[in-house]
């Protein structure tokens, strides 16, 4: 029996293993895909936001702010690209300047530092590609922008490597209380725990109603996004968000972590949790919204549309909590935005409820919170140098758009918790993130994952067990 399964390996539950870790216990993490980072933590902003959106006393303000403050530790420790960019919430009339004076105020008492009001001269000097219309704007210092994707998998990665065991391709369909603790069934094997982390990002409700009464749902609400190539860097350098309204922060502009430009999200609310396909009325929204903001934000220069989905609850704060009616049963539920970056304080703060909740906790004194990770492209010449005459495959550029070597993929197949998809390698070392978003690498990269796992060629798939892309030889 394990002392703690978590389920779900998105960024939360990816974390809460990590924290976990800490400590001399048995950790499990299930996952109903092939890999981790699969669901929300994939497809979304990757915005690290400051801190003066969510409402005084919520859990939201408390988590977001201190979860902000841990990045430049966590983001260092895990080799995970971050900056702090600075972010702008801009304002085109008297009514939303008052709007964002709240906002500033509220940030006030979330205790968030380096916040100010700007006008309309130092928004256009610091950002000369803004809508001249604007009139000025909230500028939050703190702001960040985080490859969401690498963060997620370095975190699981760490947490195996300090001793928990991951199980991929287990989706939960029971959760039976048995011998003290919970036995939790797939269609084809069971697993046992004293203490169940339901992360499960928007199937927690389901989870929840497995072992006690509903007392919350979650609705799944799909955003969609446009991805600008590398071409479009620079036509801003700040988050810009346009003045929030009831439905949420708007659609933003924004350089990501790695030099592209996206745009989004325009959201629409569905019934279906699995649909991730595009809405033409969604984008054309997002079209209209970032030229709203920035006139040059056009999406000519796009390499990828997408939609991700998110946890929204009916509640109006983050769901952390025992289950009612489930001892030692942690539901950490409708974590929506701005959860990716709450998710530090929320792995700790999970972390004390197990504690208070009866997990017993004696530190790991082998923890070591390092990962280790860099891609040849990175390295100075000399470095590059070096490596190639340790190892020839670093020599051999595969993903041009992003120039990855052989060697950058074949470190990210064999490390630990390593891809077995060619979405996974995309994530962990970026081949196929480019220009041609896979069009010349992938054949190449199955080829590499085919001899690495030594499996056949045309069982490599592109992420999901169904995502074939071979179905045999045509010659």
């Amino acid at each position: 029996m394990y002392d703690i399964a978590i389920i779900g390996a998105g960024v939360i539950g990816s974390a809460v293993a990590r924290e976990l870790s800490r400590y001399k216990l048995k950790i499990l993490v299930l996952e109903k895909e092939l890999d981790a980072c699969v669901g929300t933590s994939k497809a979304n902003s990757g915005i690290v936001h400051a801190g003066y959106d969510p409402e005084k006393h919520t859990l939201m303000a408390k988590l977001n702010a201190d979860g902000n403050k841990a990045y430049d530790k966590l983001a260092k420790e895990l080799s995970v690209p971050f900056k702090r960019n600075g972010s702008l919430v801009v304002a085109f009339d008297d009514e939303q300047l008052a709007h964002i004076m709240k906002l500033y105020e509220r940030g006030i008492e979330n205790g968030i530092p380096k916040l100010r009001i700007i006008g309309h001269a130092e928004l256009l000097k610091l950002e000369p590609n803004i809508n001249p219309e604007a009139k000025g704007a909230l500028l939050a210092e703190t702001a960040g922008v985080v490859d969401p994707m690498l963060l997620t998998i370095s975190l699981l990665e760490n947490a195996v490597m300090n001793g928990a065991e991951c199980k991929f391709d287990f989706e939960v369909k029971s959760i039976t209380p048995e011998n003290g603790g919970y036995t939790l069934k797939s269609d084809t094997e069971s697993v046992s725990a004293k203490f169940v982390v339901n992360a499960g990002g928007v199937y927690s409700d389901k989870i929840n109603d497995m072992v006690a009464p509903p007392r919350f749902k979650v609705n799944p609400r799909r955003g969609h996004y446009f991805l600008l190539d590398k071409s479009e860097e620079g036509i801003v350098k700040h988050t810009v968000f346009p003045c929030p309204t009831k439905i949420g922060k708007g659609i933003l502009v924004a350089p990501t972590a790695h030099g592209n430009i996206i745009l989004g999200p325009a959201s629409d609310d569905i019934d279906d949790r699995e649909n991730l396909g595009t809405s033409e009325d969604c984008l054309n929204l997002v079209r209209k919204g970032a030229r709203l903001l920035v006139a040059k934000a056009t999406t000519r220069n796009a390499i990828r549309v997408f939609a991700g989905m998110r946890a929204e609850p009916d509640t109006d704060d983050f769901i952390i909590e025992e289950a009612k009616g489930a001892k030692n049963f942690l539901n950490i539920a409708g974590i929506k935005s701005p959860g990716l970056t709450a998710m530090p304080a929320i792995a700790e703060y999970a972390v004390n409820l197990l504690k208070d909740m009866g997990l017993s906790l004696e530190k790991n004194k082998k923890f070591n919170p390092i990962v280790e990770r860099s891609l040849f492209i990175d390295l100075s010449e000399k470095e590059q140098a070096k490596l190639i005459k340790k190892n020839p495959l670093y020599g051999r550029i595969i993903c041009r758009c992003e120039n990855i070597t052989e060697g950058d993929i074949v470190d990210a197949v064999n490390r630990p918790m390593g891809a077995t998809t060619v979405d996974g390698v995309k994530r962990r070392c970026r081949a196929g993130m480019g220009r041609c978003q896979g069009g010349f690498c992938g054949p190449k990269v199955q080829e590499i994952l085919s001899r690495e796992l030594n499996k056949p060629l045309d069982s490599v798939v592109l992420e999901k067990k169904s995502s074939f892309i071979l179905t045999g030889k045509t010659k």
